[in-house]
């Protein structure tokens, strides 16, 4: 059984990775997919529109029931990061049961496979201590450097400028809407992290500076795939 126990109003660090390690993304349609996943399965009502023919900028809004308040995300080539708000009862776990088995049906159909595409259930962990808080947003919002730049976990980045022109240009993430930049600005509730963190502007020059100051040890405990 699940060790966590999912509560209302609290928030979580998600996390789950592709069986054997495997790649769950395969091209640019696939993270598209995920990302309109994300935004389609939030809801207490059936998903209807399974098969998506456009851009997820481009939805118009429609009446829905939340489950979760999605923080942040980013989604790396073989795993993914989410922080979620539980805002319906049992929300944490019909939102990832809907999207865990809704993406493995069409990339299973896309790519003529079956079975599991995840390495079982999806692991989670309360975020319960302001230490905590305040530096996962910012982790999981790095975690794209590990394609480029895997050093700067341990603060040995030679050239901050490009790593951070980097994280400006990688879409797979939440960083862009949290920057000011449009992205997928549907799929996430901002208002909280950037009410805590001082808006955008402060948030771009914080996570720079946590990046030069990064000490991996402050959040291992939650950082669930180490």
């Amino acid at each position: 059984m699940r060790k966590v126990r999912f509560i209302q109003n609290n928030i979580y660090h998600i996390y789950n990775r592709g069986v054997e390690k495997r790649n769950i993304f395969m091209d640019n349609s696939d993270y598209f997919r995920f990302i309109h996943d994300l935004y389609e399965f939030n809801d207490e009502n059936p998903a209807f529109n399974i098969y998506y023919k456009t851009p997820l900028q481009s939805y118009e809004a429609k009446p829905r029931k939340l489950l979760v308040e999605i923080l942040a995300f980013v989604l790396m080539p073989n795993h993914f990061h989410l922080l979620l708000k539980e805002i319906s009862e049992n929300g944490i776990s019909n939102f990832m049961h809907k999207l865990g088995g809704g993406y493995t049906m069409s990339f299973n159909q896309k790519y003529e496979r079956s079975g599991s595409l995840f390495q079982g259930s999806f692991k989670a962990i309360l975020i319960n201590q302001d230490s905590h808080f305040i530096h996962l947003p910012y982790y999981i919002h790095l975690n794209p450097l590990d394609l480029i730049m895997p050093e700067w976990r341990t603060r040995a980045i030679n050239d901050y400028k490009k790593a951070m022109e980097f994280l400006e240009n990688y879409r797979w993430s939440s960083h862009l809407d949290y920057i000011g930049k449009q992205n997928f600005p549907s799929v996430t509730h901002r208002e909280f992290l950037l009410d805590f963190f001082g808006g955008q502007e402060e948030y771009r020059k914080v996570i720079f500076q946590w990046l030069k100051d990064i000490d991996l040890e402050e959040i291992k405990p939650i950082m669930l795939e180490k």
